[in-house]
């Protein structure tokens, strides 16, 4: 497994070009099971979960080239619908392509997905809503068993809680059934929206999307298409975080108007991170000024509110911080594996339920640390850049799931950082 060592209390300066979004390729890429022809997708990011679900397409009879950061994907009728436990046990996204193989050839057997142990996360939003649009689902030998007798059919569906994932597979799986579905509180993330771009590019009938009732019309096909990836709120704000941290100034290339406006937003509380816009949204300046953090109260939530994909990092960029710092986590209920490892750092952190407080440190200190899952290591990266001496962090599998070169973008910015293979 690979490590990577940090040697930290290093000033972060330079610019990092921000990749392709995780959360918003991974739908793009299963909707293009809904389309014979070919589909051609931009600044797609080179992930271990991008190319997982890559392998899955394969499996279904897709030709895919994947070149620097262009994929191209050409889908023929497969020869088999069953999606084995194997390619599925790895990410939880993968449970995405049973709403495009249902909706397009009547039938799906598709393994429980699996992914980062954060919290139960179930699909059972996802069965529910297609079960209403008239399939037959049945679970067995820890498969999803889905079939439809001709198509699926539109319908009202009322999420009894917000699921971006749910939304996304509903939305797609309603782009060929017949009549229209109306998804009620539905989930209003950005990425959601993407998707619907991408989907309506395809000759999609959707209206709504980005508010919390999304219609879609049913159409009998849907076509050829070329479509750029959104940037990676997420990864944009692990950066920004790093500056919070450690001190320094990053500019945030590859950006759009809608990502710089929301990162401004969720992190106007922290006080002595200071966001501006550049060359029209198309760049973000993050620098750390010389400001005191009074009292800071932030609770993860649903979009727009704060990503619960950025508490990690958010909690160790305060490690060193004065002032009253509360985090309230509500969407994942185990969410916090990441404190046992800030603490071996000297991290002073109490959780209480669902709620941790901060009380700041003067020093931490560099320690031999485990990723337990995506966000909680690359919170164990800001912590390394933050202390004294060498950090080690190890299961950087984790890290590679969901962002691109890491390491190489932080290193070309002035820190001391390298990944050793063994």
């Amino acid at each position: 497994m690979d490590k990577i060592l940090i040697e930290g209390q290093k000033k972060i300066e330079g610019k990092i070009k921000i990749s392709g979004s995780k959360n918003s390729s991974l739908p793009i890429l299963a909707a293009s099971l809904l389309s014979d022809s070919e589909i051609k997708i931009n600044n797609v990011p080179r992930l271990s979960d991008v190319f997982l679900m890559i392998k899955i397409l394969e499996s279904l009879n897709s030709k895919v080239t994947f070149n620097k950061d262009f994929c191209k994907i050409k889908t023929s009728r497969p020869d088999n619908l069953r999606v084995s436990y194997d390619l599925v046990r790895k990410m939880r996204a993968s449970f995405l392509i049973l709403g495009p193989l249902l909706t397009r050839y009547g039938k799906a057997e598709v393994s429980l997905p699996g992914g980062c142990a954060i919290g139960t996360r179930p699909v059972d939003l996802h069965i529910e809503g297609l079960k209403m649009m008239g399939a037959n689902i049945t679970i067995k030998d820890g498969y999803v068993r889905a079939k439809v007798i001709g198509k699926l059919k539109g319908t009202e569906i009322k999420f009894k809680k917000i699921s971006v994932g749910a939304t996304e597979n509903i939305m797609m799986a309603a782009t060929l059934a017949e009549g229209v579905t109306l998804i009620k509180n539905a989930a209003k993330e950005p990425e959601i929206v993407d998707l619907a771009n991408f989907l309506i590019k395809m000759g999609a009938k959707i209206i709504g999307h980005g508010t919390k009732n999304i219609k879609v019309t049913g159409i009998k096909k849907l076509f050829a298409c070329e479509h750029k990836i959104m940037p990676d709120r997420i990864e944009a704000g692990t950066f920004a975080l790093c500056v919070m941290g450690c001190s320094g100034s990053l500019m945030l290339e590859n950006m759009n108007n809608d990502v710089c406006d929301h990162l401004v937003k969720i992190f106007s509380p922290l006080k002595p991170l200071y966001l501006k816009k550049r060359k029209k949204g198309e760049c973000l300046h993050v620098t750390k000024v010389n400001k005191n953090l009074q009292s800071v109260k932030i609770t993860t939530k649903e979009y727009p509110g704060f990503p619960t994909d950025l508490q990690a990092q958010l909690t160790a960029s305060l490690l060193k911080s004065n002032g009253k710092l509360e985090l309230k986590e509500n969407i994942f209920e185990n969410r916090f594996m990441h404190i046992s490892e800030l603490k071996r750092m000297g991290a002073n952190i109490k959780l209480k339920g669902s709620k941790l407080k901060i009380i700041g440190v003067e020093e931490l200190l560099g320690a031999e640390v485990m990723a337990t899952d995506l966000r909680a290591s690359s919170s164990l990266i800001i912590a390394g850049l933050m202390a004294n001496g060498i950090t080690t962090v190890n299961r950087v599998y984790h890290l590679d799931r969901g962002y691109e070169n890491l390491e190489k973008k932080l290193e070309n910015c002035g820190v001391i950082i390298r990944r050793i293979s063994s």
